[in-house]
C-alpha cells in the first residue's frame, strides 16, 4: 500500500491539473470501488472548482467550491494518471497504461475519469478495487471517522524528539510497530519505519518506552530518531517513492527509492553500513514484515 512519499508524489503530480480547475463532466464507470460512490456523484462534482489539493497522512483531499471536500485513498493498486490537453504536455505522449478517453472507451480498471474545464482528464484505474472517494461537508471534515484519530505529520513542525518521547513514555508496545501507527504518526507506514530505525540504529524490537527518560523527556534514541524519520521520507520523495508492485506518479513514470532500501526487503542480504558485517533478518511485527540488521541496530 503507497505510503506517506507516494501519496504525496501522486498530490504534487495532481495538483497543477486539480487545483484551480473545474470538473467539466465525471464519468462514473461503475456504483462502488472499496466502498459504495456517494450518491449522484458525478452530478455533485459537475462545476465545482477544487480550490486546492491537500494531503492528510496518506488521504488526499480536494477541497471544492461550495463546502466540500473530496476524500481519495489509492487503497493498494489505486493510480492516477493525467492527460492534458496537447499545448500542456510536457511530454510527446503519455504513457501506454494512461487511458485515451478519446477513443469512446475505457479500460477495464478505469472506474473513475474527470474531465476538467479546458480540456484535462484525470483517470483513477484500480485493479483490486480497495481504493475509495467520498464526499464530505468541509467543516465536517476534522471530526470524520477516518481522520479525526490520525497523529501529526512527520514533515511538519509538530515531530519533534519531545512528541515521541511523550507518547511512548510507559510503552512496552515494540518500536516498529509504535512508529508506524497512525494516530502517533500519519503517513510513516511500514517500510519507511524500517528505514528510518535503520538510520537511526535502533533496533525494531525495542520497546517503543526506552526512547523517553522515565520523566517523559526525550533520551539521545528519540533526539536519532526524528531527524531519521525526516531524512528518509525526504529522500523517498526526492527519489519519486518506491515502486514494489503497482504504484505509478501521476504521469506514469516508476518511483526509485526501492533501489536504495537499506534493510526493507533484503533479508539475508549484507547490512550496507560500512565495517558492519551483518546481515539483514527478517520478522514479523503486529503482522507486518519487519527488516533490520540485528548486529547494529540496537
Amino acid at each position: 500500500m503507497p505510503e506517506l512519499p507516494e501519496v504525496e508524489i501522486v498530490r504534487r503530480g495532481l495538483a497543477p491539473a486539480l487545483a484551480g480547475r473545474v470538473f467539466a463532466r465525471v464519468d462514473q464507470h461503475r456504483p462502488d470501488l472499496r466502498f459504495p460512490l456517494p450518491d449522484n456523484f458525478a452530478g455533485r462534482l459537475r462545476g465545482r472548482e477544487v480550490e486546492r489539493l491537500e494531503r492528510r497522512g496518506k488521504y488526499l483531499l480536494a477541497h471544492l467550491s461550495g463546502g466540500h471536500v473530496l476524500l481519495m485513498h489509492l487503497g493498494m493498486t489505486g493510480c492516477f494518471t493525467v492527460r492534458e490537453p496537447e499545448p500542456r504536455r510536457a511530454k510527446p505522449s503519455m504513457p501506454a497504461m494512461v487511458n485515451d478517453a478519446g477513443a469512446g472507451k475505457h479500460a477495464t480498471h478505469d472506474h473513475v475519469v474527470f474531465h476538467m474545464r479546458g480540456g484535462g482528464v484525470i483517470t483513477y484505474n484500480d485493479p483490486r478495487r480497495f481504493g475509495f472517494m467520498m464526499l464530505i461537508p468541509s467543516n465536517e471534515l476534522s471530526d470524520h471517522p477516518l481522520l479525526h484519530h490520525l497523529g501529526i505529520e512527520p514533515l511538519g513542525e509538530a515531530l519533534t524528539p519531545a512528541y515521541l518521547a511523550q507518547h511512548a513514555r510507559g510503552k512496552k508496545v515494540a518500536l516498529k510497530p509504535f512508529l508506524a501507527d497512525q494516530r502517533i504518526i500519519a503517513g510513516l507506514g511500514n517500510i519507511y519505519a524500517c528505514e528510518a530505525l535503520y538510520r537511526a540504529r535502533l533496533s525494531p524490537l525495542r520497546a517503543a518506552a526506552t526512547i523517553a527518560a522515565k520523566t517523559g523527556e526525550p533520551n539521545a534514541r528519540a533526539e536519532a530518531l526524528v531527524p531519521a524519520i525526516r531524512a528518509v521520507l525526504e529522500d523517498a520523495i526526492a527519489a519519486g517513492g518506491s515502486s514494489l508492485r503497482d504504484y505509478r506518479h501521476a504521469d506514469g513514470e516508476l518511483g526509485a527509492f526501492q533501489h536504495a532500501f537499506c534493510v526493507y526487503g533484503r533479508e539475508g542480504e549484507p547490512c550496507r553500513r560500512k565495517g558492519c558485517g551483518g546481515s539483514v533478518r527478517r520478522i514479523v511485527q503486529s503482522g507486518r514484515s519487519t527488516f533490520y540488521c540485528p548486529k547494529c541496530q540496537r
